[in-house]
């Protein structure tokens, strides 16, 4: 795709952090991504030399390592475009959620140790 087919594509606009490796360095970077699509993200790195064409691994919360490489790099930001697509929700979902219900919506009754009348006597 070119540039200007690129500019309907959905994003997430976020903000989270993630580890970023240059290859050919053993150490990662922190860097703030700001908005994130299947096959694509940008970020800010701030003081970090990145140029386009830079082969990256980018260590996104609940999706692993992405591979990609660096499509575009202004100031601190930059652009990167995904070897694999990724679905950018899941990226969005808190660590570790096992189910689609949050937590403030999950019935508390089902690890209770008392039977449905004990929870509804109430002791005086």
């Amino acid at each position: 795709m070119s540039s200007v087919d690129t500019r309907n594509v959905g994003r997430d606009s976020l903000f989270l952090f993630a580890q970023l490796t240059l290859d050919g360095q053993a150490e990662p970077v922190r860097v703030k991504v700001r908005n994130l699509s299947a096959g694509g993200m940008m970020a800010e790195a701030g003081g970090m030399a990145i140029s386009r064409g830079d082969r990256v691994g980018i260590e996104l919360r609940n999706v692993g390592t992405i591979k990609g490489n660096v499509a575009w790099a202004q100031d601190d930001r930059f652009g990167v475009a995904f070897e694999t697509e990724i679905d950018p929700k899941i990226v969005r979902a808190p660590v570790g959620t096992k189910t689609d219900t949050p937590a403030y919506l999950r019935s508390t009754s089902a690890a209770s140790p008392l039977s449905e009348e004990e929870r509804r006597l109430r002791k005086l």
